[in-house]
């Protein structure tokens, strides 16, 4: 299926919680198709009462087999990334909801529309990088060159730093960061998140080892009473993930806030995506 000539309507740059609601209740129209996505993504609008929206359909009936990961699930884990995003107050992954759609029960997030440049990454030919700036490591540039991959040493990105560690996110790419025109910092594609098993992979190693902000102490302590037993993200939760995987997702945040320091590399697995961006 190839994407239209023109696809109404345009993104949003700031998304409230109530935009949830119209993608589970809105009528579900497909536009056309991400054509480079790794599982089926179809580019379609929502419409409800009089209000509209653009959004990501993902059916679960489009998703490849994973061996880490049992099958048909990655959809309930992206509803679940955003569950734990807003118990977090910080709003870091756009409104997602599970819902049945022309081709089945499938993921349905809301469409935000990016900046072209977000300045949030860069290639730097130097040893070090530069004050405000964070290394994560060297990049092949070709002809037998690298340079230094970099990322900004950016609040917005700590948080997401933050995110990441909770639900255990295994596909940090620099693709999967959007910055809007208002400043706002998303993060979509969690997809491969919340394995019982340690398997964290991202960009975002700037800060590894170093103290969590107070702010993070804050988001992790409000996740710890949310996620408590009878706690309504728990609930949440049973839902779309395992009770492993919400046990392990707990005593995630408990060793981040025991530890009061950004996780470290493991060892045991790749640090970084690949590709990277």
């Amino acid at each position: 299926m190839s994407a239209p000539e023109r696809i109404p309507p345009r993104g949003v740059t700031t998304a409230g919680p109530d935009f949830a609601d119209l993608l589970a209740r809105g009528e579900l129209t497909v536009r056309g198709r991400i054509q480079d996505a790794s599982n089926a993504a179809l580019y379609c609008t929502v419409a409800h009462e009089g209000r509209e929206a653009a959004c990501v359909y993902k059916p679960v009936a489009g998703e490849r087999p994973l061996w880490d990961f049992p099958d048909g699930t990655l959809a309930q884990r992206e509803v679940a990334a955003y569950a734990v995003s807003e118990a977090t107050g910080w709003g870091l992954v756009p409104p997602t909801v599970l819902r049945d759609g022309p081709y089945g029960e499938g993921m349905c997030q809301l469409w935000i529309e990016a900046s072209v440049e977000d300045g949030l990454l860069a290639l730097v030919d130097a040893a070090e990088p530069e004050p405000g700036w964070k290394a994560i490591g060297l990049a092949d540039v070709g002809e037998g060159r690298t340079a230094l991959l970099v990322h900004a040493d950016d609040e917005r990105l700590r948080r997401l730093a933050v995110l990441d560690a909770v639900v255990n996110n295994a596909d940090r790419k620099g693709g999967h960061l959007l910055t809007t025109d208002t400043g706002h910092l998303y993060g979509i594609d969690h997809g491969v998140t919340f394995n019982a098993e340690n398997k964290l992979r991202t960009l975002l190693w700037g800060w590894a080892g170093e103290p969590l902000t107070p702010d993070a102490v804050e988001a992790l302590e409000r996740l710890r009473t949310a996620l408590e037993p009878a706690g309504e993200l728990t609930g949440v939760l049973a839902g779309l993930i395992t009770p492993a995987e919400t046990d392990a997702t707990r005593a995630r945040v408990d060793d981040l806030l025991a530890s009061g320091r950004h996780p470290e590399p493991g060892g045991d697995w790749p640090a970084i995506p690949w590709p990277p961006v």
